[in-house]
């Protein structure tokens, strides 16, 4: 954890290749101490340049990410390094892309669980920060024990100890940063950055895991509800959490990695059970833990945290026979251990499905808007019948907070795509009187104002929304666009550069920027 973060220069991977989907070269090298980026796509002379990462996150282990800054606006590097496989590639989820990723903001949600005291970004933006990014390399000790001052400062003073809180509590302090689930609610006024060691996590974040009727893969970060499907935690109970098989201080040397994790079985196996349970094969981790690629990552592997009773055991393990739900993570009850007829994936189903809703009956007061927001995130996957489930929540949600700007927008987006702008544009206003910052609100209002010819509302909205969301690239665009129309030629031109400076291999950006060197310019070129 002392290694997640850090200044990019430091133990710095050179590369050199080309990534085949997009055909853009990239370098890594460092250059006057600096760790530099360097892009170039041969048959596109205009499409070359140069990023100093600043950042990197990750602590080598699976790989690492890098960040960069431009006017204050920091994204992420758009190759990573996976360490496993030691290679360079695109971002997860970019490996296929044609075209260049520069513009992958750095979300705060990534900079806490790597960093330490890192910043928050400025009111209104998505990823722009002061400097430095973070106070300290790394995850010190205030992750996991709290304020730290008046220890340090008397050799004395009282910490938070991990061991001594309550389980559920206890067990929060390592889900802060090894629970990942599908969605994650962040509550009203309310971050995880605001987490402190001791605390509900709840108060800050809810966790959602989408079930249906596919495989539930293992996530990078899955560690916390893969725990709670196995055996040894549903016998185990509260007795159970990831110290017990893990000290947070140290790692075992590789030489006596399987003789630590080994060790660990046996405290609840004991060694008569070492002795005759596949005693020539000490590595209980090898059949009861294989390492599995991970559905979010790219070139990753995680260890399946399962602790899978046959090496073969399918993957899915939360299935639960009936239409896709949403079950809250952690669930409200601790796990049983299930009768001997009863599979183990069933019965880690029923434990986690315990603190969901029928999809018939009205969620209880509170919890519609979490769900509503947890759907509507399935939704934006591709999940088509999420989107009837995230409006049903919408509808009640917002009976509960008729003024939550977060709401507001999530139903005008609903009306929009039925094509009810009358409504959409209402709730959309709502949502900006709310929160005048909106982004997105601002974006998709704009878009319905362009389209009734309201220029100048569109640019009012889409100008100040650009402004503190640069990398935003269709908003940008979309000035260029209605600039060139009302021929405003030299501001279309600013606009299209703007954009090309945060996303240089933008195909829009790139074809209008040749569009309005023609004689006369094209404003039409998309």
């Amino acid at each position: 954890m002392a290694r997640a973060s850090g200044q990019a220069i430091d133990q710095l991977t050179p590369a050199d290749f080309t990534h085949s989907a997009s055909g853009v070269h990239y370098r890594v090298y460092a250059e006057n101490n600096a760790a530099m980026l360097a892009f170039d796509r041969p048959d596109d002379p205009a499409m070359h340049g140069t990023r100093r990462l600043q950042y990197f996150i990750g602590s080598g282990h699976r790989g690492r990410t890098y960040l960069f800054s431009l006017d204050g606006f920091f994204f992420e590097s758009p190759i990573n390094w996976y360490a496993q496989k030691k290679v360079w590639d695109t971002a997860p989820a970019f490996q296929d892309a044609k075209f260049m990723p520069m513009n992958l903001p750095a979300y705060p949600g990534c900079l806490n669980c790597h960093t330490s005291a890192s910043r928050a970004p400025i009111a209104g933006t998505e990823n722009k920060y002061d400097m430095p990014l973070f106070a300290h390399d790394g995850i010190t000790c205030e992750r996991c024990h709290g304020d730290n001052a008046a220890h340090i400062a008397t050799g004395k003073g009282e910490i938070v100890n991990p061991s001594k809180l309550a389980p559920a509590r206890r067990d929060d302090v390592c889900m802060q940063c090894h629970l990942e689930g599908n969605v994650a609610i962040e509550q009203p006024h309310r971050k995880l950055a605001n987490y402190h060691p001791g605390e509900d996590l709840g108060d800050d974040v809810h966790y959602f895991i989408y079930v249906d009727q596919e495989s539930q893969q293992i996530r990078a970060l899955g560690q916390s509800e893969a725990l709670w499907q196995s055996v040894c935690k549903i016998k185990s109970g509260d007795k159970m959490t990831c110290t017990t098989c893990h000290d947070p201080h140290s790692t075992p040397a590789p030489e006596k990695r399987v003789a630590f994790y080994r060790a660990k079985c046996l405290t609840c196996h004991t060694d008569a059970f070492g002795a005759q349970h596949h005693a020539d094969q000490p590595d209980c981790t090898s059949c009861h833990m294989p390492r599995t690629n991970t559905s979010n990552v790219a070139h990753t592997q995680a260890t399946d945290h399962r602790i899978l009773k046959l090496p073969m055991m399918p993957l899915q393990t939360l299935q639960t026979g009936a239409a896709a739900q949403l079950v809250r993570f952690p669930p409200q009850t601790q796990p049983q251990l299930p009768a001997p007829s009863v599979s183990v994936g069933e019965a880690a189903a029923a434990a986690v499905q315990s603190a969901s809703q029928p999809a018939t009956t009205p969620a209880p007061a509170g919890d519609a808007r979490d769900l509503a927001l947890a759907w509507e995130s399935i939704a934006q996957e591709g999940h088509a019948d999420a989107a009837i489930e995230a409006e049903r929540y919408l509808n009640q949600s917002i009976l509960e907070h008729p003024d939550d700007p977060v709401l507001l927008d999530s139903l005008a987006f609903f009306a929009q795509r039925r094509g009810d702008t009358a409504k959409a544009r209402e709730l959309y206003e709502h949502a900006l009187r709310a929160d005048p910052t909106m982004i997105d609100a601002a974006a998709n209002l704009g878009v319905i104002e362009a389209r009734t010819g309201n220029y100048n509302r569109a640019a009012e909205l889409w100008a100040p929304a650009f402004a503190r969301a640069p990398g935003r690239s269709s908003i940008g665009m979309n000035l260029a666009h209605i600039s060139c129309d009302t021929g405003q030629f030299d501001k279309a031109r600013a606009f299209g550069a703007r954009v090309l400076q945060f996303n240089p291999d933008s195909p829009s950006a790139k074809n209008f920027a040749k569009a309005l060197a023609a004689d006369p310019p094209n404003c039409k070129a998309r």
